[in-house]
């Protein structure tokens, strides 16, 4: 399958990893290629340069956004959430409309330093959003529960049985996910129902944040136990 990855941070290249990996052709997009490959110093988190990660993964193809778009048969949205409508308007309504996009952002606000704060809650959420910008676009929200590795490769938590949610509007949409989210190896997969049920996931961020600080490892996950 094509795909586009809207974002090149270290989700977007986790994520454009695994898919190229499992055989997929994909393209990973941001605001100014030429910009992406020219950085010579790593990111406030320390991650690896992107052309140094490019090299790594020659079959991975950088565009812009509209590019990436353009090209694929799903798309991803692995923006930083408070962007992800703007990275989604460069992209094009023209190259989005029909497809599923998969909206694993979460739109988490720093300006008032760390632990972030929700830039959008409670009675709306990111997927929302887009859903209502896009209305031509099946979104599908999953995957923004957890640790990027983990996204693409349940087994890091080895022996454990963890669950992953998707919240959409459109039935086949979350179908195609779903099988997608199995080739990475998920198999406790929670249909929440449309797309209002990803404010529950969203939400879920804030606890997500403080167990990180408490436990000092990403690697973690929840399981709904029933």
């Amino acid at each position: 399958m094509r795909f586009g990855i809207l974002g090149t941070g270290i989700v977007g290249k986790t994520f454009a990893a695994r898919l190229d990996e499992l055989g997929h052709d994909v393209v990973i997009g941001t605001r100014e290629p030429a910009e992406t490959l020219s950085r010579t110093e790593p990111d406030a988190y320390g991650n690896p340069l992107f052309s140094a990660w490019q090299q790594e993964h020659s079959e991975v193809k950088l565009g812009t956004f509209g590019e990436a778009a353009a090209h694929s048969e799903m798309i991803v949205n692995a923006t930083a959430g408070v962007a992800s409508l703007d990275a989604l308007e460069l992209a094009g309504e023209a190259n989005l409309n029909g497809k599923v996009l998969m909206d694993i952002a979460n739109a988490l606000d720093f300006s008032q330093g760390m632990p972030p704060t929700l830039s959008v809650s409670n009675t709306d959420s990111l997927g929302e959003l887009i859903q209502r910008r896009f209305p031509e676009v099946k979104v599908v929200k999953t995957l923004n529960t957890m640790n990027a590795y983990l996204m693409v490769d349940p087994a890091q938590l080895a022996g454990a049985d963890h669950t992953v949610f998707v919240s959409g509007d459109d039935a086949e949409a979350k179908a195609t996910v779903i099988e997608l989210l199995r080739s990475f190896g998920w198999a406790d997969i929670i249909d929440l129902g449309d797309i209002s049920t990803a404010r529950g996931a969203e939400m879920i961020l804030p606890i997500w944040l403080r167990l990180l600080g408490a436990l000092q490892n990403p690697i973690f996950n929840f399981k709904i136990v029933r």
